[in-house]
């Protein structure tokens, strides 16, 4: 069945997930006709992103989310474990960012953003798929999206913002591509129900151990849900040794059982089957603006090579792509889109090439066993790790986690293919 029914919008946003919802609502906000498509319905699951950081937290305030956010369960910084230690660390005082975060289940803090947008003005197509892109004349000005029935209709567009995830089909479609020589990531997890389902702390494990106690590559984690439930994973990096032949569901099964005892689970009766997923990062995906169009969140790689976070830099540069976008509909002004990477430079541009510096040197597993046994046995040394991973540096004051941050940031610098 086909029905050739055309729309007009101003900008369409393809994918209505963390990044799309975002931009969708700045634009609306902006007064912009938008209309986001989403290939699925909500509420729909995804594999990471329920543990909110307070740089996520501030973005989902700035949306006006403060009140529904409170609803869920809210955590005061991070558990670190290893070595046989373990270390609880307060999120760190800042002037822009709270010192607290939540953490909400992926299927309720998508449906609530995305409803946000719409509330705002922008138009929300759920179960709609963006086939291809429409090209007139060499510039991307729409898609073709289809209906789960088959129905399929051209949306036509001034602009277009693509937020279609971290394998971003679309974008490939437009040309976009991953540099293959900076780290990537793969995450796998489930839920456990616990009595210990509202614990204060996340807990990150910098030593996962398989059932026999031999070390294991990768990380693991523990997001307290609030409602009966732990949110259990493990991420691993591309940079560790022997990454390709790792199988992440005796990874996670390995740490589940690791962490069993103290966490009153039962690790053979997951609530679900596990879910995974493969994470470009550190801005690997571009180019991140063509003519007529932006590419946003994970479609362009946006995710924190220190500690797998993707949501809040969703957010991020959702709103930067929404700004440049008023800006050029404002002009009457296409080369205004060419703003939206040099803000994406200036904002992580740095950052981001300390942070795959230091995936590639996690990935000796010597070398990482060495960084946390000293890190573990040094409270103020963890708490300036932490400010630094989670991308809560000071601008106002240059404390020592500045200090060391900007003394890595020198050394990148001379490392132009970091």
């Amino acid at each position: 069945m086909t029905d050739r029914a055309d729309l007009r919008t101003d900008v369409l946003v393809i994918g209505g997930g963390p990044a799309g919802a975002a931009a969708g609502y700045w634009l609306a906000r902006h007064g912009v006709d938008v209309t986001i498509v989403e290939r699925k319905t909500f509420p729909r699951d995804k594999t990471c992103g329920d543990g909110l950081t307070p740089r996520a937290v501030h973005q989902l305030a700035e949306m006006g989310l403060t009140e529904p956010l409170s609803k869920y369960h809210r955590y005061h910084g991070l558990r670190a474990t290893g070595m046989g230690r373990e270390l609880e660390l307060q999120w760190p005082s800042h002037s822009v960012f709270p010192s607290h975060g939540y953490v909400v289940r992926r299927r309720e803090l998508d449906h609530m953003v995305a409803q946000n947008a719409v509330d705002a003005g922008a138009n929300l197509l759920t179960g709609h798929e963006a086939l291809d892109p429409i090209i007139d004349r060499g510039f991307v000005r729409g898609a073709t999206v289809q209906t789960k029935d088959g129905v399929t209709t051209d949306i036509h567009a001034k602009y277009v913002v693509v937020a279609d995830g971290a394998n971003s089909r679309f974008g490939r479609a437009l040309g976009t591509f991953r540099t293959r020589e900076w780290p990537y990531g793969t995450a796998i997890r489930t839920y456990w129900q616990t009595p210990r389902h509202a614990e204060p702390w996340i807990e990150s494990a910098l030593d996962v151990k398989d059932r026999n106690g031999n070390p294991l590559p990768g990380y693991g984690w523990i997001f307290p849900v609030g409602d009966g439930t732990v949110n259990i994973g493990v991420g691993l990096l591309s940079t560790f040794r022997d990454f390709k032949s790792v199988n992440t569901t005796h990874l996670l099964d390995a740490y589940a059982h690791q962490v069993a005892e103290r966490w009153e689970i039962d690790p053979t009766r997951p609530e679900a089957k596990a879910t995974s997923g493969r994470i470009p990062m550190g801005g690997s995906v571009g180019p991140k603006a063509g003519p007529t169009y932006l590419v946003v969140g994970d479609a362009a790689g946006s995710v924190n090579p220190f500690n797998g976070e993707g949501i809040d830099y969703a957010y991020e540069t959702a709103r930067m792509a929404a700004q440049v976008l008023f800006d050029a509909i404002s002009a009457n002004d296409p080369t205004a889109l060419q703003q939206y990477p040099r803000l994406l430079d200036e904002e992580y541009g740095d950052y981001f090439k300390v942070a795959r510096l230091f995936a590639r040197v996690i990935g000796r597993p010597a070398l990482m066993r060495e960084l946390t046994r000293v890190g573990m046995h040094s409270r103020t040394l963890m708490e300036w790790v932490l400010r630094i991973m989670a991308n809560l540096l000071r601008e106002d004051e240059l404390g020592p986690a500045e200090a060391a941050y900007k003394a890595a940031a020198k050394i990148v610098k001379l490392a132009p293919n970091a």
